[in-house]
Order: structure tokens, then sequence, then C-alpha cells
């Protein structure tokens, strides 16, 4: 069973909650509003704490998640203003965007190794964040997580070594930002690490990383080239959307899908070489890449024609030829 969405939405007079072990997951804003919950328990068989479900419970002092629960979703303790102390267990694996946005008086946590994404500003305005204490050379880290640098940062940047995960979004915004180095202990680029680094001209993505995540470089506007290395296995929508100084990309043949305008409006791409594992290319994944005429494809023509592609994926490009091992396919 579950706790319902907005099971006990705004009730304001509620004090303390305990849960029974019958409930499974606890629902999207199933206390959101509840401003006078001061204490909550958390039974084992919990696996999903869903989005806003202790949204603005801001008498929440502190709360045990069990090592049954494997996702906190977005904004789950958004604003919960007095809560001190948060407990992550080991089979945690994702934490929403803004899971923990404004929780001033959280001043520590752990984020275990077992979390492979951190969403979008997850810990923004807790205590963590606003002390400077916490920021070495422009950059906080939570534990082995990349949690964000700041926007104003100039240069060229090496993420720690050791670094296991680097948030969403850590480096939105950084307009200065020329280039990048990430070791080779991070497993995934997440959505939007890169977004509007516009003078980034350089990044080498090491061999141990097997996602990109959507809009990762989106509007990278200076980058020229980028190598993916052959662990990647998904590249996500938007990754490189207009990334208009982008000339040429090879997509190894560990990737199966190609996103939803992952390279839109890439104005300059010319050369792109797609590998024999594609089995989608979505809608406007080359959209408006006005200078591409032709695609390289490491498979057979009829492995291309197994192809699932997407109405509109080349869209306002100019590409005519895909040439494969076996001869060349007219668009």
């Amino acid at each position: 069973t579950s706790i319902g969405n907005s099971a006990f939405y705004n009730c304001s007079s509620l004090t303390s909650v305990t849960i029974p072990n019958s409930v499974t997951s606890i629902g999207s804003s199933a206390f959101y509003g509840c401003s006078s919950l001061t204490s909550v328990t958390i039974p084992n068989s919990v696996t999903s704490i869903g989005s806003s479900a202790f949204f603005n419970c801001s008498s929440l002092t502190s709360v045990t998640i069990p090592n049954s629960v494997t996702s906190i979703g977005s904004s789950a303790f958004f604003n919960c203003s007095s809560l001190t102390s948060v407990t992550i267990p080991n089979s945690v694996t994702s934490i929403g965007d803004y899971a923990f946005y404004g929780c001033s008086s959280l001043k520590s946590i752990t984020i275990p190794n077992s979390v492979t994404s951190v969403g979008n500003e997850a810990f923004e305005g807790t205590g963590i964040y606003t002390n400077t204490a916490n920021w070495k050379n422009g950059a906080l880290y939570i534990n082995n997580c990349l949690i964000k640098v700041k926007e104003d940062f100039m240069g060229d940047y090496a993420i720690k070594a050791g670094t296991h995960l680097i948030a969403d979004g850590a480096f939105d915004g950084c307009t200065s930002l020329t280039s990048v180095t990430i070791p080779k202990s991070v497993t995934s680029i997440g959505d939007g690490t890169f977004s509007g680094c516009s003078s980034l001209t350089s990044v080498t993505i090491p061999k141990s990383v097997i996602s990109i995540g959507g809009r990762a470089f989106y509007g990278c506007s200076s980058l020229t080239s980028i190598t993916i290395p052959k662990s990647v296995t998904s590249i996500g929508e938007r990754a490189f959307f207009k990334c208009s100084s982008l000339t040429s990309v090879t997509i190894p043949n560990s990737v199966t899908k190609i996103g939803y305008s992952a390279f839109y409006k890439c104005s300059s791409l010319t050369s792109v070489t797609i590998g024999n594992s594609v089995t989608s290319i979505r809608r406007s994944a080359f959209e408006h890449c006005s200078s591409l005429t032709s695609m390289k494809y490491t498979g057979t023509k009829g492995q291309w024609n197994k192809i699932k592609l997407a109405k509109n994926w080349a869209h306002g490009s100019k590409i005519q030829v895909v040439r494969c091992t076996d001869g060349e396919i007219r668009l």
C-alpha cells in the first residue's frame, strides 16, 4: 500500500506521524504544508519518497530514511527550514531536483556512493550551501559529489580526484569556464551539467562515463569538438542543443539511442559518425544542422534501415547521403 498523493495536504494541526509497516511508498505531496509536523517515523517497508512529500514542513527537525528507500523525489523536503539532521542510507540511488532546497538549518549530510544522480539545486539554501567555509576554490563538494561551481568562476577547472558524481547543473551558467578536466572516478554527466557554459572550448570525457544527461552541454556555443568514449551508452535529450561551434562528433558503438534534439541547431557540424548499435534516432536529433551534408555509419545498409528514425530527425539539415560499410544510402 501507499500513502496517496496529497493525503495529508496542508494538515497544519498534525504534529507527529508513525507510518505503518504495510506502506511501501509515500506519495507526491503526501504531507505537503504540514507546518506543525515535528517528527515522522518511516518504516523499512517504504521504498520511495514522492515529490514534494514533506514540502514546507517547516517544524520538522529530523528524519531517518530507512535503508529500504531507493529514491528521494523532487522537492521532497523543500523548505523544511527546521530540519537539522538527515541520514541518507546506502540504498538510495537518486536524489531529485530541489529535494532539500531551503533547509536552512541543515548543516551536514552524507551522500553515499550508492547515489548515481543528484538533481538540480538539491541542496541550495541549506546550511551546507550557505556556509562559505564549505566552498573551496569556488566549488562545493559533499563527500565525493561535486554539488556546484560558482557562476563567476573563470578559466580552467579540474574536478577533484576521487569525485564519484557531478550533480545536475553543477556548472550551469558558468559563462567564463573555458575547460574542464573530469577524473576517471566519474561515471555520469548529469542533466544540465554544463548548460550555458558559453566559453567552454574543451572537455575530456573519461572512459568511466556511461551516460551523458539531457541538456548536458546545452548552449555551449564555443565547444568545437567532443570525443564521446566507448563506455557511453546513452546521450540524453538536448544534450548538445545549439552548440553552434561544434564541427565534428563521433558516436561510439556503445550508444543505443540518440535523444530528442540531441544536436539541434549545431549549425557548424560537418562531420558525424554514428555507431552501429544505435537503434533509434529521436525527433529533431540533427534538426537545423545546416552545414551537415552527409553522415558516416559504422554498420551496413541493412542495419541502418532497421534504425527507428523519428519524423523530422534531420529536418533543416542538408544530409543527402549516409555512408555505410557496404555502400551509400541516399536520403
